[in-house]
């Protein structure tokens, strides 16, 4: 009864898993942050001691409802690598954010389970220390790939996850039998060597990360690996051979918006702060703030070779933000050629005595 309204309410997978087992995650997470490799995510370190087990975190729960939500996209995602003058977003952020309408979802229901069966109840979607992966994996929506991510048989690499924890005692589902085997194209693919080992991240060394939770410069060893890629990273995801099952959402708000599928280096480049919240206005994308899009926005200029790109960066070395200052200083380095970079830093000394540190990094 449960997983037949769950599915009416618009989630494509619907289990259940018992909170009383013993929690190999939780040891896993332990030694992640351990060897520093949440590098600096320290929302993560912070509350260790809440995410080694789902009760840790709420001492009354029974079980867990793991819920999925198809985000399939209608497009090949790495089709626009090949374009180095167009933007790679990730697939996830390419439409609405999936937060509201996902935890709407897990309201609407949480109210139908308290109305028919009662109980007490916590609903989660990737904003509480819920490790909703591993909790994924034990209710068998699929199993941890060994780029860690979650597969599922039904939906390949394409599916937003939430969570609801009651006091409830339901019946569990089978987990998953993680069916990876040889396979490591997932590892081979990753542009900054992020897996130390199968079922390992090095999140330090993730696109994902460097993009989106890193607020500094990003590191020069990272910046050319990025290509293209300006939010997130889906290469791990893509290259995955059990996408062969996978479908295109249904739900029209996770659907890419034309504007994001590729857009232009050029054109992204030149949003002030009012026209970037209204680019992405309801898209995760906002969250980093302009600069630091702007930041990777020019890392994927400077990785462009065309040299046309050039006025874009320096057009940016105007701007009020030193970290895109600094962006535009490092894809001006690999767009002009060395005569042409040192009379531009000529030009720059006189009007601002290189405070920049990039300048002298270019040397």
């Amino acid at each position: 009864m449960i997983r037949a309204e769950a599915l009416a309410l618009g989630f494509d997978l619907c289990r259940f898993t018992p909170l009383a087992d013993a929690w190999p995650a939780g040891a896993r997470l332990e030694a992640f942050v351990a060897e520093g490799r949440h590098g600096e995510m320290g929302w993560i370190s912070e509350t260790v001691e809440r995410r080694v087990h789902p009760r840790a975190m709420w001492a009354d729960a029974r079980s867990a409802i793991v819920l999925g939500v198809n985000y399939g996209p209608d497009h090949d995602p790495m089709a626009v690598l090949a374009q180095p003058t167009r933007a790679a977003i990730s697939v996830y952020a390419q439409g609405d954010d999936y937060h509201e309408l996902i935890k709407g979802r897990l309201k609407a229901l949480g109210r139908w389970l308290q109305g028919r069966f009662g109980g007490e109840l916590k609903v989660f979607v990737d904003t509480a220390p819920l490790l909703e992966k591993p909790l994924a994996a034990q209710a068998g929506l699929g199993w941890q790939g060994k780029h860690t991510n979650l597969v599922s048989r039904a939906f390949g690499s394409w599916l937003f996850l939430g969570s609801i924890l009651t006091t409830l005692e339901l019946a569990a589902d089978d987990t998953e039998r993680t069916t990876c085997g040889a396979c490591q194209a997932c590892l081979d693919i990753c542009p900054t060597k992020a897996f130390p080992a199968p079922y390992q991240l090095d999140a330090r060394r993730c696109i994902s990360y460097l993009t989106i939770e890193l607020k500094g410069p990003i590191p020069r060893e990272f910046r050319q690996a990025l290509g293209n890629r300006i939010y997130g990273c889906d290469d791990c995801l893509a290259v995955c051979p059990w996408n062969k099952f996978a479908q295109v959402a249904a739900e029209q708000k996770l659907q890419a918006r034309q504007a994001l599928r590729a857009p232009s280096l050029a054109d992204l480049s030149r949003l002030d702060d009012p026209a970037f919240r209204v680019l992405f206005a309801k898209s995760p994308v906002k969250r980093i703030g302009r600069d630091r899009f702007l930041r990777n926005v020019l890392y994927a200029i400077g990785n462009s070779g065309q040299p046309a790109l050039a006025a874009e960066a320096e057009r940016l070395l105007d701007d009020p933000s030193p970290l895109v200052r600094g962006a535009a200083v490092w894809a001006l380095s690999r767009l002009l050629d060395g005569d042409g970079f040192d009379a531009l830093r000529a030009q720059q000394a006189e009007r601002e005595p290189l405070v920049l540190e990039e300048w002298s990094h270019q040397d």
